[in-house]
């Protein structure tokens, strides 16, 4: 029985029972509990929408957490709450997760704040999500940033119950 020690937090990540609650951010195994009911219920009302949405037009597909996207150039594999993948960029899904930035990412933020609001954002603009969604369940508000032209995210708007995308070409009440 040959054993290999992991040589990164990716590699150990990759070892964890299924279901493990936790993400990989730059080599760093990051534990996360359970999204509390508010969390959940947007999460589901959004996923619904875009998923009608996305079946309507034939756009993309999208998938919600728990699923693995790879970033192996940053040492990092994150579980976005909701994710979009147009469908000229279908390549990047693999049997084992997502391996590169999906299109749109949406976080619904939960008891660290921190991780969504700057270190999951700037790995996100590192890596090039098109448009970034930061949901908070309290009161509805809806960040939205956008990837420009100088590889910078700007932010776009910050309104209460609604999510409008340029990239999807679409907007929803939450």
């Amino acid at each position: 029985m040959s054993t290999t020690i992991p040589a990164t937090a990716v590699d150990i990540y990759r070892m964890l029972p299924e279901g493990t609650r936790c993400e990989v951010l730059y080599n760093q195994l990051i534990m996360t509990p359970a999204p509390n009911t508010d969390h959940q219920f947007i999460s589901v009302k959004l996923s619904a929408l875009l998923y009608n949405f996305l079946e309507e037009t034939g756009k993309g597909v999208i998938l919600h957490a728990p699923a693995d996207v790879y970033f192996e150039e940053e040492q990092s594999v994150l579980q976005p709450d909701v994710l979009v993948i147009l469908n000229e960029n279908k390549s990047i899904i693999q049997k084992d997760g997502i391996h590169g930035a999906p299109d749109v990412v949406f976080e619904i933020l939960s008891s660290n704040r921190i991780h969504d609001t700057l270190k999951k954002k700037n790995l996100y603009e590192k890596v090039g999500v098109k448009e970034y969604f930061i949901i908070d369940p309290e009161d509805k508000k809806v960040v939205m940033f956008a990837y420009n032209e100088a590889h910078q995210y700007e932010l776009v708007y910050e309104l209460t119950g609604k999510i409008t995308s340029e990239v999807l070409g679409c907007s929803f009440n939450l």
